[in-house]
C-alpha cells in the first residue's frame, strides 16, 4: 500500500510538473510569436520580452529537470510496487497451497473419523456393556486412553512397569478377566509381548 501511494504521488506530481513545462512552453511561443511578427516596435519592449523569452527557456530548463527527477522517482516506485506484488502473489500462492493441503488433510481426516467411528460402533456392540461403561469411563478421566496394551511387563498407558505381585496375579488371572493398571488404573490388554 505505501508502495502504491509513493507511485501514486509522484504519478499526479509528475502530471502537474509537465503542466507547469506546458504553461512555461505556450508562454514562450506566444512570446516568440509576438517578437517575430514585428508587432513590438519600441526597442524596450523587444528587449523585455527578449529577456521574458530566455526567463522563459531558463524556468522550462528547470522545470523539465523538476519532470525527470520526478519520473525517476515513479519509474522507482513502479518498479518497487512490481516487486513487491511480485512477492505478495508468491505468498498468496503458497498460502493458497498450504489451505488447499489443510483442507485436503481434513476431509481425510473426517474420512477417517467417520471409518473408525462405524468401525468403533461395530465392535463396541460386541462388548459386555459394563466393560464398555468401564472403558469409556476410564477414557474420559485418562485424556482418551482407557486401555493401554501390557507390553514386556510395562503398562503402555503409564509407561511404569509392572510390579512382580501385580504381574502375578494377571498370570493367574483367567483370560477374559478384566485386569487393571495398578498406576494408572487403565485395562490392561494381554498379547503374547506381555511378559507373563
Amino acid at each position: 500500500m505505501a508502495a502504491q501511494t509513493e507511485e501514486s504521488d509522484c504519478a499526479r506530481e509528475q502530471t502537474k510538473a509537465e503542466q507547469d513545462v506546458d504553461q512555461v512552453r505556450q508562454r514562450a511561443a506566444r512570446d516568440q510569436q509576438r517578437l517575430d511578427s514585428g508587432a513590438v516596435t519600441s526597442p524596450k519592449d523587444l528587449e523585455n520580452l527578449q529577456r521574458e523569452i530566455a526567463s522563459l527557456a531558463k524556468r522550462q530548463g528547470d522545470l523539465e529537470d523538476v519532470v525527470l527527477e520526478v519520473m525517476e522517482r515513479r519509474e522507482s516506485a513502479q518498479e518497487r510496487v512490481g516487486e513487491l506484488t511480485e512477492r505478495v502473489s508468491s505468498v498468496q500462492s503458497k498460502i493458497d497451497d498450504a489451505t488447499a493441503r489443510r483442507d485436503a488433510a481434513f476431509e481425510s481426516l473426517d474420512g477417517e473419523a467417520a471409518s473408525v467411528t462405524k468401525e468403533r460402533e461395530v465392535i463396541a456392540g460386541s462388548i459386555p456393556a459394563d466393560l464398555l461403561k468401564l472403558y469409556d469411563k476410564l477414557r474420559g478421566q485418562q485424556g482418551g486412553i482407557g486401555a493401554a496394551k501390557l507390553y514386556q511387563r510395562t503398562c503402555q498407558g503409564c509407561r511404569q512397569e509392572l510390579a512382580i505381585t501385580e504381574l502375578n496375579e494377571i498370570r493367574s488371572a483367567a483370560p477374559d478377566t478384566v485386569v487393571r493398571c495398578e498406576n494408572c488404573r487403565r485395562i490392561l490388554v494381554r498379547t503374547s509381548e506381555s511378559g507373563l
